[in-house]
């Protein structure tokens, strides 16, 4: 066998950057690669607003593949087609396995949630029927289709409509008339707050839009209150000990404050009494720590170099005179 050094380097190059290509362009397609471990297979459902490629696919709660499409089928009658992947080997998907979207935050995202049932294996590539499967109510839309529906209503005509109705069933017996009436109270009701209506529909859909654009926000803060609640959870124990030692001290506290009231009472008694001299003589002392300010400093000044005191005597020795010759 050549020894690698003794190789050609130009072969030897070709073939490094070669794998170095083949690596890379594996590390940017690892979604088409899984995709071929996966198992693939397909929903038809009526409507699929909401859902796209990429989202969840669960069973119980739990992630095992994702949606790689939604289209338009023309089959028979217009229906969507929802593609997914299953990459979870331990999953069993029955023969009469349903699927549901269904929301997974309050703004409105939406994941496929299977539903395994039935015998069998469900085969790779079928499709489950638009009789087991379901889409759910989006309230975000049907909010925005009531403003939309509202700005389009005249309800001055409407409330006319009604009144000329109720005027035209006055003769009617009296059980139809009154409904008629109501009827009417009842539009011209809705008219008289038709302003006030339209600002909060239109303020409801302004919250919703903004709520939309925070979903990474409001997601993040629900985790952090996950964790938060699970690190309670965790320390639960350690809380409870906590209060139950609480508890207990404060039981031996009273029941020493109990044993002891005989002792206590005349010890508190004459604490009362020397602070009730204290205070009467607070100008006295404030005096006297004053004054003793200058004493303390001295005092410090004649004992700071060492054990010892040091002074001296005035006057004890004669003065020292020099003499001049002849004199």
């Amino acid at each position: 066998m050549t020894p690698f050094r003794e190789r050609n380097p130009v072969v030897v190059g070709a073939v490094g950057l070669t794998l170095v290509v083949a690596a890379l362009l594996g590390a940017f397609q690892l979604d088409r690669l899984a995709a071929l471990t996966g198992r693939a297979y397909q929903a038809a459902f009526h409507d699929a607003s909401g859902l796209a490629t990429g989202s969840e696919v669960r069973v119980a709660g739990v992630r095992v593949g994702k949606v790689t499409a939604v289209e338009l089928a023309r089959d028979t009658a217009p229906y969507v087609r929802v593609r997914f992947r299953v990459d979870d080997d331990s999953v069993r998907l029955g023969t009469d396995t349903g699927a549901t979207i269904r929301i997974k935050t309050v703004l409105g995202q939406k994941y496929l949630a299977l539903s395994p049932a039935g015998p069998g294996r469900l085969r790779e590539g079928s499709q489950i029927p638009l009789a087991r499967t379901a889409a759910p109510f989006d309230v975000v839309q049907a909010v925005t289709g009531l403003a939309d529906t509202l700005d389009k209503v005249d309800t001055d005509q409407l409330a006319a409509a009604f009144t000329t109705l109720s005027q035209t069933f006055a003769e009617t017996p009296g059980s139809v008339n009154a409904s008629l009436v109501g009827l009417s109270r009842l539009s011209r009701t809705v008219a008289d707050r038709d302003a006030e209506l339209r600002a909060l529909l239109a303020r409801a859909r302004d919250v919703t839009a903004v709520l939309a654009t925070r979903d990474e926000e409001f997601r993040k803060l629900v985790a952090d209150g996950e964790a938060l609640l699970g690190e309670v959870s965790k320390r639960r124990d350690a809380i409870h000990k906590l209060l139950v030692g609480t508890d207990d001290l404060a039981t031996q506290l009273s029941g020493l404050v109990t044993d002891n009231r005989a002792r206590l009472a005349p010890a508190l008694r004459k604490l009362r009494e020397v602070v009730a001299i204290l205070q009467r003589n607070r100008d006295d002392l404030e005096r006297t720590i004053q004054r003793m300010g200058p004493f303390v400093t001295a005092f410090a000044n004649v004992v700071g170099n060492g054990r010892w005191f040091d002074s001296y005597v005035s006057g004890l020795l004669q003065p020292y005179v020099p003499t001049t010759g002849g004199r």
